[in-house]
């Protein structure tokens, strides 16, 4: 079952049941590592390209409150297992039979989670090692800044599905590239390639894959220098620039549930799973 209270919701929820490190060995699906005071989150489902499921989400939110709670974390990386992708996108054979309101629960919850992470005091950045795509892409955004390998590629394909993000992508994307930029990639659902984010300012760096972390941790190394209650309030400071009271968010969790209702998503998302090419009728 989907947690659909909101990462506070799960994170309480899960936080009750057992101490951290037993908790920490129920699921691998997404590790945690912690050294020097920066803490490594890795999502770990390689042979499905890191894709978002029920069991990454309960897995990311604890990590999450221990990178909230735990004095000896000052800062934090999140990435993906294997050379081939950061995050591809959610798991579409989750999306089968949701009503429109378990898609609206769906994606507040998401949006939920990426709000923690973009509302974090301390700085967590985004590793993006391959295709950051869908989710994967609204994960990376919702990090504090992103560095991304020569191989990385982004983009928000969800209306090939007859979908639209709904984990915040809308938003996300328009704030960092811009309206007609966001708009061109939202309603084409081209994937474009780490240069070309870097010149749209979606990512900060580019850098060889096997240099990606070293460049997180040395940049975490450098804002660990600083203080951190100051750096804390500057994240806090540069978010309300974007606060979510503008109901942008808000829209894009009706919209998104709106999706659900129609025959082109049945579609969009059978033809995915059938890996064949779908068959919109606008309807």
């Amino acid at each position: 079952m989907y947690i659909t209270g909101g990462a506070s919701t799960a994170r309480n929820c899960l936080k009750n049941l057992l101490p951290f490190h037993a908790k920490n060995n129920m699921s691998q699906v997404v590790t945690l590592e912690v050294n020097n005071g920066i803490a490594t989150i890795t999502i770990n489902r390689p042979d499905k390209l890191n894709a978002l499921n029920k069991d990454v989400f309960a897995a990311l939110n604890l990590h999450l409150n221990e990178v909230a709670n735990n004095a000896a974390i000052k800062s934090a990386i999140i990435t993906g297992a294997g050379p081939k992708a950061f995050v591809a996108g959610a798991d579409i054979s989750e999306f089968h039979e949701l009503s429109i309101d378990a898609a609206k629960a769906l994606a507040k919850a998401g949006q939920d989670t990426f709000f923690t992470i973009e509302n974090s005091s301390k700085p967590i950045i985004a590793a993006v090692n391959g295709f950051a795509l869908g989710g994967g892409c609204e994960l990376a955004m919702a990090c504090h800044f992103r560095i991304a390998s020569t191989n990385a590629k982004f983009g928000q394909p969800e209306v090939n599905l007859g979908l639209i993000p709904g984990y915040g992508g809308t938003q996300r994307l328009t704030q960092l590239i811009g309206k007609g930029r966001a708009i061109e990639l939202l309603i084409s659902a081209a994937v474009i390639d780490a240069a070309t984010a870097l010149q749209y300012g979606l990512v900060n760096y580019v850098v060889p894959q096997e240099e990606l972390l070293a460049k997180a941790t040395a940049l975490l190394t450098q804002i660990g220098t600083k203080a951190p209650l100051a750096v804390g309030a500057c994240i806090a400071a540069a978010n309300q620039a974007f606060a979510p009271e503008n109901k942008g968010y808000t829209a894009e969790v009706d919209a998104f549930g709106a999706c659900f209702a129609t025959e082109d998503m049945e579609e969009g998302t059978t033809a995915f799973l059938e890996k064949r090419a779908a068959n919109f009728q606008g309807k």
